[in-house]
């Protein structure tokens, strides 16, 4: 709610499974950080896990209940595990969400068997798929040599990786001519998200979406 009211076009998530095979929206496998608790997240059900109170209330919601709160919202949805795939399936299609979902993970085979279980869904690339680019954009191959599926919308990569720079004109120019969009995470400064808009990139991941906006509308 905040970051719609903030500006932000598309909303992220992780997502997790439950004990009862539900996808949660949680970025760690675990409630140490959030909470101080131990617990695991598979080891806890889909109502345990709302029941937390997290702060005003609110506790930790399945992916399917973001996807009815915001009939009208884009959700970028990081698959954390291989066991949430079918759980992610089961949400998305609950909703009709097909078409303002895309589905992403650093798992190259994650993220194939969640395009085989919703035929069409968009995807960003994988770990691997973002390596093959980055190594044929800096030895200077042309873009047809990066062979990738067609699902593919996205590159979505933090500025360093791998010990290489990866939001370089030349990556991006690589991606673009591709069809490919580039999504830089997570940017939290002002200058930093001027810094990457000028240099062409399409679109931000950060935590403080009244930044990236106020960078976007000035």
């Amino acid at each position: 709610r905040a970051a719609l009211k903030a500006g932000a076009d598309i909303l992220e998530t992780d997502i997790h499974l439950s004990k009862d095979g539900v996808a949660i929206a949680a970025h760690d496998p675990d409630l140490k950080r959030l909470c101080g608790d131990n617990s695991r997240i598979a080891d806890l059900t889909e109502k345990q896990l709302a029941a937390i109170n997290l702060g005003s209330g609110e506790g930790l919601p399945s992916l399917r209940a973001l996807l009815e709160e915001f009939p009208t919202s884009k959700f970028n949805v990081d698959l954390k595990t291989p066991e949430v795939v079918g759980a992610f399936a089961k949400a998305v299609r609950s909703q009709n969400a097909e078409q303002r979902v895309l589905a992403a993970s650093f798992n190259g085979h994650t993220r194939a068997k969640a395009v085989e279980l919703i035929p069409g869904i968009a995807s960003s690339a994988s770990r691997k798929m973002v390596l093959d680019a980055r190594l044929k954009s800096l030895i200077g191959l042309p873009p047809a040599s990066w062979s990738i599926p067609p699902e593919i919308v996205a590159m979505q990569i933090p500025p360093f990786a791998f010990g290489l720079a990866l939001a370089t004109p030349q990556m991006i120019d690589f991606a673009h001519r591709k069809g490919v969009e580039i999504h830089i995470w997570t940017i939290n400064r002002i200058s930093e998200i001027r810094e990457l808009i000028l240099l062409g990139i399409d679109g931000i991941v950060t935590d403080r979406a009244d930044l990236a906006y106020k960078v976007k509308t000035d």
